[in-house]
């Protein structure tokens, strides 16, 4: 019998960035002093509704704040866009602030600040949000064990993220599947690669608008690579197949596009393709990922039936006592990795030796 599709109810609780995290984001360059704090934020007097380009609603409201707060607050936020690009906390001059949006439908109700440089035009965003523990360990397990950098910073309770560019996987499916230069069964393969990822280290809620598509002209035809982008439900809820994203009725038409086109060898390969190159990433930064799972194992924030309930449906998925007791959610997903790559975290000494 086929699985049910994937529906969220509840929104995710907020877990606290923990004393052990803290240090581990100090030790690896992600924690440092900012002039301005998500609260900060919070003291705009006014919002309206942003639209795209075809005038339709979008999800993010534009801010207004006070004249005399604006100008305290402008030059603060170009500041964190430097440090964030190029280590260095002092003001740019020649970029300015254009806007400010908000979006009170995701789990950390992000702020996007859009920067532009005013001697060509040019534009980017970088976003401000909570700093929720579950995406802190969802991006430090994206830089680390992904193909794809993440550059982020936190401060007490604010998380500073640049911009993941990319088109939406949403409006890639509404937009780019029927065109005649669109790749299928690259498409389908990125796809595969990317479930597999996400499946591995265990990163849920992949509906299509929290990943974007990032297409690179190659010198004959475009390649393709699936990227998440929003990383809230790393490893917090209890069914396995919140991270299988073909269990998502907004991917049906990637899934439909993967039946059509890969046999079950195909995706095999396709798959095992993507655990070797996770098993090399996985040995090149043990120590880290040492240091992550003991974080995450010794503030276990999760409940606690949720946690059972996913290493009860992983043995039975995988068909092993492995993960049986498992006592949180960072447990279940450094097992989890070690028990597909079949690569031990922490090496065991020969008893001869």
């Amino acid at each position: 019998m086929a699985e049910p599709l994937n529906i969220h109810t509840r929104r995710k609780e907020f877990i606290s960035v923990s004393d052990e995290l803290r240090t581990y984001l100090k030790h690896y360059g992600r924690l440092t002093e900012l002039p301005a704090t998500y609260q900060d934020l919070m003291g705009f007097s006014n919002c309206y509704p942003l639209t795209d380009d075809k005038g339709s609603p979008t999800l993010w409201d534009t801010v207004i704040y006070e004249r005399s707060l604006l100008k305290e607050l402008w030059p603060k936020l170009t500041s964190i866009y430097s440090l964030l690009k190029t280590g260095d906390l002092q003001a740019v001059p020649h970029l300015y602030v254009e806007r400010v949006d908000y979006c009170g439908f995701g789990n950390s109700k992000p702020f996007r600040i859009r920067v532009v440089n005013q001697y060509n035009d040019n534009y980017d965003h970088f976003y401000i949000k909570v700093a929720d523990a579950s995406r802190l360990y969802g991006l430090e397990l994206e830089h680390l064990l992904s193909p794809n950098r993440i550059n982020y910073l936190t401060h007490e309770n604010t998380l500073i993220e640049e911009h993941i560019a990319g088109v939406p996987g949403d409006v890639f499916i509404k937009d780019y599947f029927e065109r005649p230069e669109t790749n299928r069964v690259r498409i389908a393969k990125e796809f595969v690669k990317f479930s597999e990822r996400c499946f591995i280290r265990l990163l849920g809620d992949m509906r299509s608008y929290n990943y974007i598509l990032d297409m690179t002209p190659d010198f004959e035809e475009t390649q393709y690579r699936v990227r998440a982008i929003d990383f809230d439900q790393q490893s917090y809820e209890g069914a396995k197949s919140i991270y299988l994203p073909q269990f998502y009725k907004e991917n049906l038409p990637v899934v439909k596009l993967c039946t059509k086109y890969l046999n079950v060898e195909t995706i095999l390969q396709y798959q095992q393709e993507e655990r070797s190159l996770i098993g090399r990433r996985f040995l090149a930064e043990k120590p880290r990922l040492r240091a992550l799972f003991r974080a995450m194992k010794h503030h276990a924030a999760e409940p606690k039936e949720k946690v059972a309930q996913l290493w009860r449906e992983l043995g039975e998925y995988h068909k092993t006592s492995f993960f049986n007791d498992c006592a949180s959610m960072g447990e279940i997903v450094e097992k989890h990795i070690e028990f597909t790559l079949e690569k031990p975290l922490v090496e065991t000494t020969h008893p001869l030796q």
